[in-house]
């Protein structure tokens, strides 16, 4: 899958810029709306108030010529017209600009377009309707004024929104420096330098980040000592195997007769079966180091499991003659990995087999208690010391009393393998004693 990369930079100027051009537009906007009613209401007051005057002024003076106001003393005068009209429809006066016609047949506020523009009205009666006061008002002059008001109101946002655009563009940058520390930091590393980024300052917003790559290279770094300590005992632990091996074959090449080359042939082959067990172990024991979960998990009948492991060791059962005995309650499913669960079954199984002596004993169980599918393991042999029952469960640790062949990673893999699937391991002496009794527990599947 490709990385979509992009600026975060730029990202956060236009996230920024465009809200506030949205908040900026959204509210002149409204500004203008507002503003555009208020004019509107603020000029009809006048047009109503202007009628109102000149027809008290009108009401005391009811000449009988039509009287003309003039030329224009300001430009907004054009836009303005008044009339006076008596009741039987004789215009008294009228402004410059005013035709003798009347303006509007409507009483009160009205509007009307034409050839000579869009006009606003306003007409009112005298209280003995005798006279008529008509005065109109071009809407040119709101419309100026609404124009002035939203220009005032764009203007700052012509000017605002590039002076914000920098500002932010120099607070992103600065807040955004100690991402390209934390970046110099990591690429200065070596390959071997695994310990924690700790910049001396960096954003809250990327402490899971760096949490999270902390973790990593702690991962990475305890992989890495698992890889070096499992190469370094395989080394040590192959070392004596290999030494045997030469030695023994040295031998058979130097015998003097058929039977000394039969033996060392023998003691041979019996070298090699151990190596080979010893690199299956290890081989076991690293593919199981990496893994930090189960892959795959199912649900495994632990005691169809267990009875299959038994039968594929009958052979070493009746090689020793052993009083063997398998138990296994119904229903005792857990979830986890198969093969990983039968590795862990024969290793504990082959070691009580490996560990009991002829006509010994060596019990088998599956049971279910408290909601937990239990596999017990016990032997009749030498069994293994309070003391040391922590330390069998580390890798290539055995314990010197004992004159078996072995590796030691047997309950290592059971303990990784149980670790992996959330298991409870017990070590305890076997009943009745000597011996050792080796119990597994998994939380049952419903």
């Amino acid at each position: 899958m490709n990385t979509v990369w992009f600026s975060l930079r730029r990202r956060l100027l236009s996230l920024l810029l465009g809200g506030v051009a949205a908040a900026w537009l959204v509210t002149m906007i409204f500004s203008y709306i507002d503003a555009h009613h208020e004019v509107d209401e603020l000029f009809d007051a006048q047009l109503a108030q202007a009628a109102q005057t000149l027809l008290a002024l009108a009401s005391h003076d009811e000449g009988e010529d039509i009287e003309d106001l003039g030329d224009v003393a300001h430009k907004y005068q054009r836009r303005l017209r008044c009339q006076i009209w008596r009741a039987d429809g004789k215009l008294l006066m009228r402004s410059n600009n005013a035709p003798e016609t009347a303006l509007t047949a409507a009483d009160g506020f009205s509007e009307t377009r034409g050839d000579d523009g869009h006009w606003r009205h306003y007409s009112q009666w005298n209280s003995e309707r005798s006279l008529q006061v008509q005065v109109s008002e071009n809407h040119h002059i709101r419309d100026d004024l609404i124009g002035h008001i939203a220009w005032r109101l764009l203007f700052p946002a012509l000017f605002g929104l590039p002076l914000i655009g920098l500002w932010v563009w120099l607070a992103t940058r600065q807040g955004l420096a100690s991402l390209g520390g934390v970046a110099a930091q990591i690429a200065s590393r070596d390959p071997q330098q695994l310990q924690a980024v700790s910049p001396p300052s960096a954003p809250e917003e990327i402490r899971p980040m760096l949490e999270a790559l902390n973790g990593l290279f702690q991962r990475v770094e305890t992989a890495l000592e698992t890889e070096r300590r499992f190469t370094a005992d395989a080394a040590h632990e192959l070392r004596t195997p290999l030494a045997a091996l030469q030695a023994q074959l040295q031998v058979a090449l130097r015998a003097r007769d058929s039977d000394e080359r039969d033996r060392s042939l023998q003691q041979l082959q019996s070298g090699l079966s151990r190596a080979s067990h010893l690199v299956d172990q290890m081989l076991q024991l690293a593919r199981l180091d990496p893994e930090s979960g189960l892959p795959d998990p199912q649900p495994v009948d632990l005691g169809r499991l267990t009875e299959s492991v038994c039968a594929e060791l009958g052979t070493l059962i009746l090689d020793k003659n052993i009083d063997f005995d398998f138990t296994a309650d119904h229903n005792c499913t857990v979830t986890g990995q198969a093969e990983w669960l039968r590795v862990l079954i024969r290793n504990l199984i082959d070691n009580a087999i490996r560990y009991t002596p002829n006509d010994g004993r060596v019990r088998v169980g599956i049971s279910r208690h408290n909601g937990r599918c239990v596999l017990s393991v016990s032997d009749s042999g030498p069994g293994i010391p309070p003391e040391e029952r922590a330390a069998v469960l580390r890798r290539f640790h055995r314990l010197n009393q004992t004159d078996q062949p072995g590796s030691g990673l047997g309950l290592a893999i059971v303990a990784r393998i149980a670790e992996l699937h959330g298991a409870r391991l017990e070590l305890a002496e076997a009943l009745p004693p000597p011996g050792l009794l080796v119990k597994a527990s998994w939380t049952a599947t419903a």
